[in-house]
């Protein structure tokens, strides 16, 4: 029996429209009725993550759990979360929920260790992300070379993040910052780039970057198409992607 997906989404609005559209584009089916049962609850309200982590900003745990039980109750097989971040209080959900969650960072290592393997990562994300240090162990788990963005670099992201993609501004608004990150990192050793934000991939897609990167989002979504019993298209075979 094929299952449902339930997307606990917000956060923010586009990162979760992305998901969504790549699910659809990346599931083989040769009509509408042949496509996933998806759930979203796109939570605008849920507080931000990387304040809750670094500056003692509003617990998210308890908007997302409205959520979570939201997704519940219609019936969803599997919850996903199109937000880097959000995933260092995913285990707080999942002890309170029979309803499995499909990791965004977990998938994403797997996929660099298969389809980029020795070549050096360059990760970028919210300083949130980078702080917890999820990503860091996935992928010294799954035998992962990478190089981490400095200070600089990493308040140039939080820029293309927040006063970027997140504000809706112009994407010419960002790309000097976006351009210095990738080229102090390429000096740095990185042959391609995890975008650890679900904003990034956005970003990326925005200014045509013709840089190598893994997409989480897409890695994600593929992830799920499969977990519910579908087969996924020939629209990307492999994560690896150049926007």
């Amino acid at each position: 029996m094929k299952k449902t997906i339930g997307i606990l989404g917000g956060m923010g609005p586009m990162a979760t429209a992305d998901l969504f559209k790549k699910i659809v584009a990346n599931t083989r089916a040769g009509s509408d009725r042949e496509h996933i049962r998806i759930y979203i609850d796109n939570n605008a309200q849920i507080p931000d993550r990387t304040a809750a982590i670094l500056a003692g900003g509003e617990d998210p745990v308890p908007v997302m759990l409205d959520s979570l039980r939201k997704l519940e109750a219609c019936g969803a097989d599997c919850i996903i979360v199109p937000c880097n971040t959000a995933h260092y209080f995913v285990p707080r959900l999942q002890e309170v929920s029979s309803v499995p969650f499909i990791s965004m960072i977990q998938e994403t290592a797997k996929a660099c260790a298969e389809e980029l393997p020795g070549k050096i990562a360059g990760l970028i994300g919210t300083t949130g992300t980078l702080k917890t240090g999820l990503y860091n162990a996935a992928l010294e788990a799954a035998g992962v070379q990478y190089v981490i963005p400095d200070e600089n670099c990493q308040q140039a992201l939080m820029r293309v993040i927040y006063d970027g993609v997140k504000a809706d501004a112009e994407p010419e608004a960002y790309r000097a910052d976006m351009e210095m990150v990738i080229e102090a990192m390429q000096a740095q050793g990185a042959q391609y780039f995890v975008l650890a934000c679900t904003e990034l991939p956005l970003a990326f897609d925005a200014l045509r970057l013709p840089q190598t990167a893994v997409d989480p989002t897409m890695v994600l979504a593929r992830a799920a198409i499969r977990f519910c019993g579908y087969q996924t298209s020939d629209l990307l075979e492999t994560p690896k992607i150049k926007l």
